[in-house]
């Protein structure tokens, strides 16, 4: 770690999960550890509009950081996710300078947009915003997340890849942030310009946003760390969710890889632990500078032991173990932490290409301000879609089948396709409609259809 550069912080915390390693700890919370989380235990935003004001003053001292290492791998992407265009000719990173701009013009501050860019993807992402010149007065644009070097599953020795070198090292999770913002100077720099509040989202929510009641809530209660979470649904079974631990009292995120094997069942049920990270975190600055003061501390943030293959794309290449942490794991070790509920569309990620389309579709639109907000003209709540893996799950897939952009799903309350289906212009879909296709050649949906029952090839 060292020939390649990595500081010393870095190297140390590595060090402290790696001994954990050793001793035979693989990062799992038990249900014996911890109790659900009750509805009244948390308050909910939608109730917090007394702190608005306080939110409104605040805003001179806030930074928006969005989390940007993703490649969007799982859809055939080689490049930055966030450079993919989702609504008209924008990007996500067309639509969060956006945002960003038009919150300072009805504020009438200069809050900051960083982003935390991973290697791979820093170069893309700063060279894209150079269209955007006014979003940076003062502050760079971004900092880079670090990297862990594998860990053979066999005997825990580094792994070693001679056909990728680069394969040899995994990113650190986004609970890198915390060590990220130390190393790259960029949280003395953030504090010395008098920034002392940071609301930190994933790049690919765009319902991630700056919300002055949210920042008034934390100001005005001084906590140190805050998680924004959401009720669970059916659609979010495998989403992280908080607890209470029973040891201290305090809150703690607990992930799937961290829930053991029998358990797994139980950490599903929606009525059990009834709220999810949406990974949507605000926190103080000034208090996570002082946790990181002495020369020597790390944050003992909890491990994620994650089991993979060495090189993704072969099956038979050595298995080794990715030591991560998640941001918000940091919710169970700053004392005073708390956890806000947030209505849904606060948490609208992009991880497949079905979640593409939806927001692609005119199931969504671009209010004057850059919010991605569901269409007013919709009355189905969310929609489901299904699209069958062997033909939309990479990105150049869906574009070859959309090629005049996605049909008008406004009025489909779901939409499954099994098959090779090419879709025309214009084409209209609505209530529950199933489109298949068994045929080992493609159709094609003409120009201008509207359809508004299930649909069978043959």
């Amino acid at each position: 770690m060292s020939d390649e550069g990595i500081p010393l912080l870095i190297i140390d915390t590595f060090k402290f999960y790696y001994g954990k390693l050793l001793s035979g700890e693989r990062g799992f919370i038990s249900r014996d550890d911890i109790a659900p989380v009750r509805k009244d235990e948390i308050a909910d935003l939608e109730t917090l509009d007394r702190f608005t004001e306080e939110g409104v003053r605040a805003l001179k001292e806030a930074v928006i950081i969005k989390l940007n290492g993703g490649l969007g791998t799982s859809m055939g992407l080689s490049k930055a996710k966030s450079l993919i265009k989702v609504k008209d000719e924008y990007n996500f990173l067309d639509i969060i300078a956006r945002q960003v701009l038009s919150l300072r013009k009805e504020h009438g501050t200069d809050i900051p947009l960083v982003l935390m860019n991973s290697f791979i993807t820093d170069e893309d992402s700063t060279k894209f915003l150079e269209r955007y010149p006014e979003l940076s007065p003062d502050i760079p644009l971004s900092f880079l997340q670090h990297k862990f070097p594998k860990v053979l599953k066999q005997d825990l020795s580094p792994a070693v890849w001679p056909m990728d070198p680069d394969l040899e090292w995994n990113p650190p999770g986004h609970g890198d942030i915390y060590c990220a913002l130390i190393t790259s100077g960029m949280l003395n720099k953030l504090i010395k310009r008098g920034y002392q509040y940071a609301f930190i989202s994933n790049s690919d929510n765009l319902g991630g946003t700056m919300n002055v009641a949210a920042l008034g809530y934390l100001v005005s209660k001084d906590f140190p760390f805050m998680m924004e979470v959401a009720e669970k649904t059916k659609a979010d079974i495998k989403g992280g969710h908080i607890a209470r631990l029973r040891q201290t009292g305090g809150l703690v995120l607990r992930e799937i890889a961290q829930c053991p094997e029998e358990e797994i069942e139980e950490f599903q049920d929606i009525e059990v632990y009834k709220y999810f990270n949406t990974n949507n975190i605000w926190v103080n600055l000034v208090f996570l500078k002082d946790q990181l003061k002495e020369p020597g501390n790390i944050l003992k943030l909890p491990a994620i032991v994650n089991p993979k293959r060495i090189s993704p794309k072969d099956d038979s290449s050595p298995e080794v173990y990715q030591i991560e942490t998640a941001m918000g794991s940091a919710i169970s070790i700053f004392e005073g932490a708390a956890a806000v509920k947030v209505p849904k569309t606060r948490f609208a990620p992009v991880k497949r290409c079905q979640d593409l389309v939806a927001l692609m579709s005119d199931c969504y639109v671009m209010t004057e301000d850059s919010r991605v907000i569901q269409n007013p003209q919709r009355r189905l709540g969310d929609i489901k879609i299904d699209l069958d893996d062997r033909y939309y799950r990479k990105i150049d897939q869906l574009q070859e089948r959309f090629p005049h952009g996605v049909p008008s799903l406004v009025d489909c309350k779901s939409l499954k396709v099994e098959g090779n289906v090419y879709f025309g212009r214009g084409i209209m879909i609505k209530g529950d409609v199933t489109i298949t296709n068994p045929l080992s050649k493609q159709v094609s949906i003409p120009e201008g259809a509207v359809i508004d029952k299930d649909l069978l090839f043959n």
